[in-house]
Parts: structure tokens; C-alpha cells; sequence
């Protein structure tokens, strides 16, 4: 069975290539990909600033919906034919791809592969920063930076369906009119006024209990002056920038946990974990049409590198897809 896969020549340039499929292993999917996700990760990736590690597959992509067509040995619950999303340790930028069972989910019965491709990474990054490090509770206030993005448009949503009050920020006024039809009760546009001045005018400074910040840079100090006592910020970007001049007394004298994560940096077990609290805390919302992935657009596989260069552009409201199809 032959693989049709991207692969990276040098940092401007993708090329549309073909080997043999990959065989599933002990606790392995063989997934025919109708659908890949696009990440800043990849991105990263593609330019030689997010490194692949040892045992991942250095073909691009993080997450895919499509078919198992395969199943290795010590598989339980799931048989072939089933439609499966799943987070992929790399290799989600071709039309086979491998997948861990455990790092697997089915498909919400509303949902085609086409919508499914862009909830694997978005879900558990969210899970995993916001509820598991950030420890948001109902009645909490959330700050997303970039709203408008995959991630961010789940973390709204989610945030909303677990009874936290929700401010974003976005870039122009049709993001923040989109992030706030899903739900955010507050919606910054970073582009027309200063973070800080937008917050105290909404009487936030310090009444805000968990920020996703995907920006890092200048934004890292603003976080920490809005953030309450006992505030929780996660880093998951550096948008702005991945060094920051920050004062120490807002930790100390609000207690502030500042940390942050990767999703390849979890490590296995952490994934599954993560994917085990998704299915059980998450799944049923999805099921009743409480949160909905946001796409923007889907290239064709061999379009990689115009899908990356409109991610780049910062035009795109949600996810992005490749059609793995072929």
C-alpha cells in the first residue's frame, strides 16, 4: 500500500512525495487520513524551530480524521472500518497515518471527518492548559489571547459549557465579533487599543483567574498585572516574542503560578491521560451541539505550503485543514 506525504526540503519549500504505509504496532491505528489539521506547531516545524524527537515520525502533522484500516496487536475498542479522530506523534500530513488507540476518539455522531480533523490537538490543549494546569473552575474568569484561532476558539466555547466567565482578545473587529458569537463575554481587539488600558477600563486588572497566553513577549507582564490572587497563567506561544522583561513582586505578592507546555513535551502517558478526561468530561458536550469546531478553509494535501503561508498571514478565524483524500 503506498503513502502520499509532504515532506520538507528546506524551510520555504514543501515538496508532495510517496513511500510504502506504515505498519500499526502494539496499541496502533492505521488511519486512511480524509482530513489533517494545520498547527503553529508545524509551522515551527517546517522552519527548524520546533525540533521532531527521536521516535516521531518527521513528517509534519499533529492530528487526523479518517478510517482505520489497520490494527496492531494489544488493541481494544476499536475494530476496522471505525472512524476515528486522533492526535499523531507527526506523520498527520499524508493519506496514511499511525496513531495510538489511546490517543484516539470517535467521531461525535454529528460530525464528518472533514469537522472531526480539527478537534484532537485543539481539545487537548485546552484540556490539558486550561483545566488541568490551570484548574478553571465554574464561576472562574479566563482570559484566551487569540480568540479567533483553533485553539482559542475551543477554549471559549469550552470555557462557556463549564460555567467560566470568558475574556478574549482578537485582531479586528469581524474576529471579535465571531469570538464573541461564541460565547466570550468580552472581546479585546488587540489591534485598536493597549491590553492593559482595555482591561482596567473593564475593571479586570486582578480579577482575572486563569490566562492562556499564547503570545509571551510584552503581553507576559500584562498578564501578571491582570491576573488575581492565586491566578494560574499558562504559556502554550510566543507570538510576541519568547523573551520577556517581567517584575517578580506580582507572583510573590498575588501567588501566581506561571507555567506553561507542549503537547509532544506531555509525553505519552500524560496524552492518554488527557484524552481519557476529554472523552469522559468533554465528548457529551460536543455530542449536544455545545461546542463546534470553527474552519476556516482546507487546502489539498499538495497545497501545504499555501496553508501555511495563510496560517502565517494571520487572516484565518479557527482551523485549517488539508484534504488528505488524494
Amino acid at each position: 500500500m503506498e503513502r502520499q506525504h509532504i515532506t520538507i526540503l528546506d524551510q520555504h519549500t514543501l515538496a508532495l512525495e510517496t513511500d510504502a504505509a506504515p505498519e500499526p504496532g502494539m496499541g496502533e491505528l492505521l488511519i486512511a487520513v480524509d482530513f489533517a489539521g494545520v498547527n503553529r506547531a508545524d509551522v515551527l516545524q517546517r522552519v527548524g524551530l520546533y525540533p521532531v524527537p527521536a521516535d516521531a515520525s518527521p513528517i509534519m502533522g499533529l492530528e487526523v480524521a479518517g478510517t482505520i484500516v489497520a490494527i496492531g496487536s494489544a488493541v481494544q475498542d476499536w475494530v476496522v472500518g471505525d472512524k476515528v479522530c486522533a492526535l499523531v506523534h507527526g506523520g498527520g500530513y499524508a493519506n496514511y497515518a499511525i496513531a495510538r488507540a489511546d490517543h484516539s476518539l470517535p467521531i461525535p455522531s454529528q460530525f464528518d471527518t472533514r469537522s472531526a480533523a480539527a478537534l484532537p490537538e485543539a481539545l487537548l490543549t485546552v484540556w490539558h492548559n486550561i483545566f488541568t494546569l490551570g484548574a478553571l473552575q465554574a464561576g472562574e474568569t479566563l482570559l484566551v489571547h487569540g480568540g479567533g484561532s483553533g485553539i482559542g476558539s475551543i477554549a471559549v466555547q469550552l470555557a462557556k459549557s463549564r460555567g467560566a466567565r470568558v475574556v478574549a482578545t482578537a485582531g479586528g473587529a469581524d474576529k471579535c465579533r465571531a469570538v464573541a458569537a461564541l460565547g466570550a463575554d468580552l472581546v479585546i481587539d488587540y489591534r485598536e487599543n493597549r491590553l492593559l488600558e482595555a482591561l482596567t477600563d473593564s475593571d479586570l486588572v486582578g480579577r482575572i483567574d486563569v490566562i492562556l497566553d499564547t503570545a509571551g513577549g510584552d503581553y507576559v507582564a500584562v498578564n501578571l498585572a491582570a491576573a488575581a490572587p492565586d491566578g494560574r497563567v499558562v504559556c502554550i506561544g510566543a507570538m510576541r516574542g519568547s523573551k520577556a522583561e517581567i517584575d517578580v513582586f506580582p507572583i510573590l505578592m498575588k501567588r501566581l503560578i506561571l507555567t506553561g507546555s507542549t503537547l509532544r513535551g506531555m509525553g505519552i502517558s500524560r496524552r492518554a491521560a488527557g484524552f481519557v478526561d476529554i472523552q469522559r468530561e468533554v465528548m457529551p458536550a460536543i455530542e449536544k451541539g455545545g461546542i463546534v469546531p470553527i474552519i476556516d478553509r482546507c487546502f489539498p494535501l499538495a497545497e501545504a505550503m499555501s496553508a501555511h503561508e495563510f496560517m502565517q498571514s494571520g487572516q484565518h478565524l479557527g482551523k485549517l485543514l488539508l484534504d488528505c483524500r488524494g
